[in-house]
């Protein structure tokens, strides 16, 4: 949770009137107020119904702004958008889940930026509710020291341990090591509401959105050892 303020965990400091007014955007008092259980508390002055919304660590919303008064209600306000999005989502339908493949280059020599490049990749797959196989290839003689490369298939495994579970250990085919990663639906939805949340709280206190770099399905491998004996 983040630090409640006396308009409440969004702050209206440099920002305006969002389209669902909450917290300290109400100013209309009294009003009608529905507990966070969905019990009706009733009507009651606004500074109160903050009050009590604070003490849940929760938020206090405008469900009915024509009302007179206007119904409110006490809820986690980044769960709803997220929940408001998820239905979206669900009544335009979805691409269905796919297998998708992330290779770790062509070398146990890839470089760290373009490892989490690759951990960012997955994690979009992932988050789209696709299982990603991680391919690990070895170059010549580096198939002597293959640990090294199941370090960078566990790291990337760990890296991404907050959406998906490992389905698949380590199997080997060849010069290559995979391992198959499949979305952890639960942490998968915590980890959705957690950024609707993170974006509700910026635009509530007027903190314009950074774009998202583009990551493409598909990353060229780059040859980082081309010294390297086959």
């Amino acid at each position: 949770m983040c630090p409640i303020s006396t308009f409440g965990r969004f702050s209206r400091e440099q920002a305006g009137p969002p389209r669902t007014r909450i917290n300290g955007f109400i100013r209309i008092t009294p009003i009608r107020l529905i507990g966070a259980q969905g019990e009706q508390i009733g009507v009651v002055e606004t500074a109160d119904a903050l009050r009590r919304a604070q003490e849940l660590g929760l938020d206090l919303v405008e469900i009915a702004p024509t009302e007179r008064p206007p119904i409110c209600k006490i809820m986690d306000y980044g769960k709803f958008k997220y929940e408001q999005s998820k239905q979206q989502k669900k009544n335009t339908g979805h691409k269905a889940a796919e297998m998708k493949e992330v290779r770790l280059g062509r070398s146990i020599k890839i470089g760290d930026h373009d490892v989490q490049i690759r951990i960012n990749q997955s994690r979009r797959f992932l988050v789209e509710g696709h299982k990603v196989m991680v391919t690990q290839r070895f170059k010549g003689r580096e198939i002597a020291h293959r640990d090294l490369g199941l370090i960078k298939l566990r790291e990337v495994a760990d890296a991404l341990a907050d959406i998906a579970k490992v389905e698949q250990t380590p199997r080997w085919m060849g010069k290559q090591a995979s391992i198959i990663l499949a979305p952890d639906k639960v942490k998968v939805d915590a980890y959705k509401r957690k950024l609707e949340k993170e974006k509700a709280e910026r635009a509530a206190k007027g903190i314009a959105e950074a774009p998202e770099p583009e990551i493409p399905d598909d990353i060229d491998d780059h040859d980082d050892d081309e010294g390297d004996d086959e």
